[in-house]
């Protein structure tokens, strides 16, 4: 009986350490945000809390993203509603072979605060990934 309960768990040990190494995987890119990006030292002030204005938005994936046409869009969240509704949106032009993007600029701005959820989608308006910011006054 004593064999019995020990290979039992044996084998639950083996299919927990299965389990626990696909825990870890990254299918979709990652998207976070930044101060401002330098092509020497990187990213500067990462952060998921800022305060109004401008910002860089870092798209970092395991494999080349295969896009060409791409919109950074912001939507705002409703306190009244609790939901997001549309803020504003931005197109970009980047290459299939990219897969460390970062988007910045004068437009790219958070003029308002709140928390905002953004999204990478491609030229067909489907979602690639998405993150969460909070703005402060």
């Amino acid at each position: 009986m004593k064999k019995i309960v020990l290979l039992f768990l044996a084998v639950i040990a083996v299919f927990s350490l299965f389990q626990i190494n696909d825990a870890f995987s990254q299918s979709k890119p990652v998207l976070y945000f930044c101060e401002r990006y330098d092509e020497d030292k990187g990213e500067i002030g990462q952060s998921s809390t800022f305060t109004t204005g401008f910002l860089t938005v870092m798209v970092k994936g395991d494999y080349p993203l295969g896009l060409k046409a791409v919109t950074i869009q912001f939507d705002k969240y409703n306190v009244s509603t609790e939901t997001f509704a549309f803020y504003k949106k931005f197109n970009y032009t980047v290459t299939p072979d990219m897969k460390y993007i970062f988007f910045a600029g004068n437009d790219l701005s958070f003029d308002e605060p709140g928390v905002y959820r953004v999204y990478l989608l491609d030229e067909n308006g489907k979602t690639v990934t998405a993150g969460v910011v909070i703005i402060k006054s």
